[in-house]
Formats: C-alpha cells, structure tokens, sequence
C-alpha cells in the first residue's frame, strides 16, 4: 500500500516539473528577443544607416579625411560624442585619420561615461573590423600610421592576441623594407665600382695609346734625325772621296781662290747641368734636341725632338746648349749656319 502511494507521488511531481520548464524557456527566449530589438539591432541599423558600408570594406584616404574633426571633442556632450562615431562609422573612419575616427569618439564616451553600454558594445563588435583596417595600413607600409592605430587598439583590449600578431606584421614589414633598402644600396654601390672600374680600364687604356703614339713619335724623330746625320756625314766625307785627281784639282782651286768646307765643330764641351730634382729623385734619363749653329758660332732655334722622361731634363739640356760654343760650319771658306742634332745624356755618375 505505501509502495503505490510513493509512485503515484513521484509521478505528480514530475508531472508538474515540465510546465515549470516550459516556462523557464520561454521567459529566456523573450528575453532575447527584447535584447535583439531593444539592443542590438538598433546598433547595426546606426552602423549601416545613410550611406554607411560594413566596416570590413577596405578604407580609402579619401574618405578617412573626407569629415572635418570637431573643433574641441572635450567639448562635446555624450550624445553629441555618440553622433560623432556613428558618422565617423558611416563614412568608415574607424580608426584613422587621428582625431577625427569612431574609435577615439567611443573611448572619449567611455571615459566621460565609463559605463555606457552603446560605446562598449561598438568598440567590441568593430574591433576585429580595425584590426583589419590596421593590416591594410601595414601592408602599405604606413609604419607611423600603424604604430599610432595599433596603440589605440590597445586601449580597448590591451590583452587582445590580435594585437600581438598586428605587431609582429608591423616588424616584419618594417626588416622587409630595410632588406629591401639595403638591397639597393648594395645594387647601388656594385654599380658605382663598376663605373668606377670602367673608367679606370679606359684611362689606363688612353694612357697605353698616348705612350705608345709617343714612342712611335720618338722614334720617326730619332728616324729622321738619323738620315739628317748620315746625309751631313756623306755630304762631310764627299771632299775626301774624291780621286787624287780631284784632290790634286780641289786643292788648286782652293789655293786659286776657293777655301774650306767642313760641317760646324764645338769649341768647348756641352756639360748640362743636372736638374736638382732628379738628382734627389735618383733620376737618369736623355734629351734629344734641334738646332741652329749660327754663322758666328752661337747656338739658336733649340727644339727638344724628344726626350726620357719625358720635361725632366729638358731645361738643362737646352740651358746647355745655349752655353756652347762652335765654330760654325764652312762652305767654300765661308762660315754659314747650319742644323744640327744631338742626344744629351744625364748619368748620375758621369761628372757635371
């Protein structure tokens, strides 16, 4: 008998626990649906109001600075605050430029109204919406832009691991940027030696054409002054080449009237005097020079033919020859001026 009433009490009790539930049920789900039509939804009707656009939609520097900032945003009342964000949230100034975006105008609420839910709930919702406004300012490679809307990330959930792996792009952007710099530099800099190669091999290049234009120069002077002396030596040797006949004629004619014909002879010898600076540089070398023996044995028109080293020993070598004296040459027993050539040599162990 007490058996049955038990089970008949435990069934009465069970019977009206699920009406108990029921209610419970419905009570939350009209709850959450005065929160989606008191609370939320009219927060996304103020974000997509007017011309508004989802804040995830890239942000343009036009229309960031599209709104001129309030004149003094500590002045403003909360609602006018509030205003201020949700045009800033229209026109997709999230959270640049400074100054003037919906981030700075929702902390300002917050921080005249710490408690006010509209602010709080707008920062959380659009947070990761900056967040990738941010990315975007970083793969520009805005850096300062970057660093100033990271920090003001910060203040809204500074324990955000968004925010470690924004600042982590951020550095990584900032070495790929230097690499690529030092890149150019390095680019850059190989080029400047190349250039700088290549002007040298062409100096060098023109210095081995001058030296050897110069050398061939020498040596037609050297030809040439050859031939002038072996004409002048066989012009010399023609008198005594003669037969004897001639000489036996010759000689009647010069005693008759003629008389003597001979090349320019020096009376004293040509000893230059040795450049100062050669002698301290240990220096040798030879000068060949042109000139005139005039008919009353002075010397003039002295021209430096050619010359080892080259404008070293030229002055001495001139000097000298202006020094000398000749007894000029005869033709017929008449002094006349003649050209002669002559290599002067400059030995450090020669006497001076």
């Amino acid at each position: 008998m007490d058996t049955r009433n038990n089970r008949h009490a435990r069934s009465r009790a069970r019977g009206a626990t699920k009406p108990v539930i029921i209610a419970v049920l419905g009570v939350v789900a009209c709850l959450a649906v005065v929160a989606w039509f008191l609370i939320i939804k009219p927060h996304e009707d103020l974000l997509s109001a007017d011309s508004g656009g989802h804040p995830s939609t890239p942000v343009s520097v036009a229309q960031q600075q599209a709104a001129a900032p309030p004149v003094n945003v500590d002045a403003l009342s909360i609602n006018d605050l509030l205003n201020e964000a949700r045009s800033a949230m229209n026109q997709q100034r999230v959270v640049a430029p400074a100054g003037n975006n919906a981030f700075e105008f929702y902390l300002k609420v917050l921080q005249k109204q710490p408690g006010n839910q509209v602010a709080a709930d707008a920062l959380r919702e659009t947070f990761p919406f900056a967040a990738s406004n941010v990315e975007q300012v970083i793969n520009q490679r805005q850096f300062d832009e970057a660093d100033r809307e990271i920090n003001l990330l910060a203040k809204v959930d500074p324990t955000n691991y968004t925010l470690t792996i924004l600042r982590s792009k951020l550095d990584a952007q900032r070495k790929t940027l230097d690499q690529e710099q030092q890149k150019q530099l390095d680019q850059q800099h190989q080029a400047e030696l190349a250039a700088q190669k290549a002007a040298a091999d062409k100096a060098a290049a023109d210095k081995a054409l001058a030296d050897k234009a110069a050398a061939d120069k020498a040596a037609q002077q050297q030809a040439a002054l050859a031939a002038q002396q072996k004409a002048q030596q066989e012009e010399a040797r023609k008198p005594a080449s003669t037969s004897a006949g001639s000489e036996v004629a010759s000689a009647g004619n010069a005693s008759a009237g003629g008389g003597e014909t001979r090349d320019a002879i020096p009376i004293s010898t040509i000893r230059p005097r040795y450049p100062a600076t050669a002698l301290r540089n240990n220096q040798e070398g030879w000068v060949d020079v042109q000139y005139t023996v005039n008919a009353d044995g002075s010397v003039s028109n002295i021209q430096v033919t050619g010359a080892e080293p080259r404008h070293v020993f030229d002055n001495a070598a001139i000097d000298a020859l202006r020094r000398a004296k000749f007894s000029p040459a005869m033709r017929a027993g008449t002094a006349i001026a003649s050209q002669q050539q002559k290599r002067i040599e400059f030995k450090l162990n020669s006497p001076q």
